[in-house]
């Protein structure tokens, strides 16, 4: 069975445990390790700040990673949430880059998690005027430091 299937029906079945009426579609942007689950109700699932969502997502790849010892991530999202929340970041990011390509002098970005962090890093790879650099320590929440080229 395809990872992504046996994620889809690992995640039906938990929501469906728990009383939940959803949808459950392949996420079109992540089609190969992204879900979406669709309801009429999302708070209860996305909980405060994508916590409970992250909680689900934790879950659904813990039940994979035992049925698949070889499964890929997947990624779970709740009525578009997850994307709607790295457009705003690399919104944030991209006024500060403006900012920074213009003052000359470094700032940094707000405290944020891995996932986070590495969406910035990669948005800004290539950018003309402004660079990235983050801490190597183990810190689960770090602070990305905008500095220019």
């Amino acid at each position: 069975m395809d990872p992504i299937e046996t994620a889809e029906e690992i995640l039906d079945t938990m929501l469906g445990y728990l009383g939940f009426v959803v949808t459950i579609e392949r996420d079109e942007n992540h089609p190969e390790s992204g879900l979406q689950v669709l309801t009429h109700e999302p708070k209860p699932l996305i909980g405060r700040q994508g916590e409970r969502l992250d909680d689900i997502q934790y879950l659904v790849n813990r039940l994979l990673q035992l049925r698949m010892a070889d499964a890929p991530r997947i990624r779970v999202d709740v009525d578009h949430y997850r994307a709607a929340q790295e457009y705003r970041v690399i919104e944030e990011a991209e006024r500060v880059a403006d900012r920074v390509a213009n003052s000359g002098r470094p700032e940094k970005l707000p405290p944020m998690n891995a996932y986070f962090r590495r969406l910035i890093h990669h948005h800004f790879k290539d950018h003309p005027k402004v660079s990235t650099w983050s801490p190597s320590d183990s810190a689960k929440i770090k602070r990305i430091t905008m500095q220019p080229r």
